[in-house]
């Protein structure tokens, strides 16, 4: 979806078309095939047809979705290249997921100077100096 001149009025791209067909083997992933047609609905023979991926990981969080490309010249061939393309997927998601705790880790921001504490007096100690007893 390609938004116009005004967001409201949300525009489909006519010569980006593509007609989309699923198949899958119900165990381990799914295979787009998007066909360009033209905006009559016939075959844009000047396209190339795409194919795309998709597959589930289980994480400790739960399912996580992979969707990958896929380079193939039929489906056939999309489909001897579904196991590449998901393991690619795969490490890349995980190398992603190790990227994110480690700045999850080091998130921790101080600041290089604490604002003062009016509550603290001179000598550093709160009440001017004087020992404060629970």
């Amino acid at each position: 979806m390609a938004l116009g001149q005004d967001p409201a009025e949300p525009t489909m791209d006519p010569a980006a078309l593509y007609r989309e067909d699923t198949y899958t083997d119900r165990r381990i992933g799914t295979i787009r095939v998007l066909t360009p047609v033209k905006p009559d609905g016939t075959v844009d023979l000047g396209r190339k047809v795409l194919y795309a991926g998709e597959a589930q990981i289980l994480t400790q969080t739960g399912v996580l979705p992979l969707g990958f490309d896929i380079e193939a010249s039929s489906l056939s061939d999309a489909v001897e290249k579904f196991a590449a393309g998901a393991k690619a997927a795969i490490e890349r998601t995980v190398r992603e997921l190790q990227e994110l705790r480690r700045e999850a880790s080091s998130s921790l921001v101080i600041p290089a100077r604490m604002p003062p504490d009016p509550r603290v007096g001179p000598g550093g100690m709160r009440g001017g100096g004087l020992i404060e007893l629970p």
